[in-house]
């Protein structure tokens, strides 16, 4: 049984292929298999990761009969990963030199926890490199292993599954898959930090998040699609709903879902101009259904305007989405 289980979902990447994987098998710590999954990639991608098990034994190739998204994608990996530990490596994206080495280390350290965070910088096409705007949460002072009530700042960094090592045996009793959909992320990384009796924060880099000069970030497309949030966070709540235990969390979640519904209608990038009051409607219905009662909204300019979100008050949400930009030219 290998330590680690490296999954990496591969659609439509051939210009980065290489170096993503590269990045992992050129890796001094040998002790983990890399499990690519093409997911009926209609590039030159499939034939490099035939390349790449062809010359290393630690490789795995699925090639998927038809394109199921990258959370499914993510599953089939899953599937067939035999390591202590998973991680989930976008196929643009690369793993910093000596990761796994010092995961372990850390893992070992710690005795194993449930789940390991470790920090990413974005790599820009100029040749910047930026570190997360959450990176000073991972050298604050703290046990080193903890349940999420003790560092409840954890959820500040970015939810996504490619920043964490998860243990096998946790992700098999906790039942997680990926669904279908846009947020694939967000039914995932919730339920896992909420549920781990154990967590761990490695203080480095071990990821650099590719930021495309000509895009490449599917949620930064407009489309319909991202009506999905809406179903993901439902099986967030319905996780919620199985574990009582956990029912105190209920008013931060619900909190965070409102600034992530806030994030996605006003961006330029998300929902189409056509159809953003449609999901201004849907949010609204979505919020009364699942807001908790000892809710309470916070100050400030955020909470005024994912109260008018939650409440389904699109014209003055206008409004005060006109009044801001306004005080942000005076203030120039």
């Amino acid at each position: 049984m290998p330590r680690f289980s490296v999954i990496v979902p591969v659609y439509q990447v051939e210009e980065y292929l290489q170096q993503c994987l590269d990045s992992v098998l050129s890796e001094p710590y040998t002790d983990y298999e890399l499990i690519a999954v093409d997911d009926r990639s209609p590039d030159g991608s499939g034939v490099i990761l035939d390349k790449a098990a062809a010359a290393d034994p630690r490789v795995t190739v699925l090639h998927l009969e038809n394109n199921v998204g990258l959370g499914r994608a993510r599953n089939a990996g899953l599937e067939v990963a035999t390591g202590e530990y998973v991680l989930f490596l976008d196929s643009d994206d690369t793993l910093t030199p000596g990761l796994l080495a010092d995961l372990d280390a850390r893992l070992r350290a710690t005795g194993d926890p449930d789940i390991a965070i470790y920090d990413y910088a974005r790599t820009y096409w100029d040749g910047r490199v930026v570190r997360s705007a959450s990176a000073g949460i991972f050298g604050r002072p703290g046990p080193d292993a903890f349940a999420l009530d003790e560092r409840p700042e954890v959820l500040d960094i970015l939810m996504v599954v490619w920043n964490k090592a998860y243990k096998r045996e946790f992700v098999d009793a906790q039942g997680l898959v990926f669904p279908a959909g846009y947020y694939e992320d967000t039914p995932w990384t919730f339920p896992a930090l909420l549920a781990a009796d154990r967590i761990t924060l490695l203080d480095q880099v071990g990821l650099h998040y590719r930021q495309r000069r000509e895009g490449g970030n599917i949620l930064a497309t407009p489309s319909r699609k991202h009506f999905d949030i809406f179903d993901q966070y439902d099986l967030v709540f319905a996780f919620l709903d199985r574990r009582p235990d956990l029912d105190r969390w209920r008013p931060e979640i619900y909190g965070r879902m409102l600034r992530h519904l806030l994030t996605i209608v006003t961006k330029p990038d998300r929902v189409p101009p056509a159809d953003r009051r449609e999901f201004f409607r849907r949010a609204a219905a979505h919020c009364a259904r699942l807001r908790p009662a000892d809710y309470r909204a916070p100050g400030g300019s955020i909470g005024l305007r994912t109260e008018l979100l939650s409440r389904g008050h699109w014209f003055a949400f206008q409004g005060a989405r006109a009044a801001a930009r306004a005080r942000r030219m005076i203030k120039r």
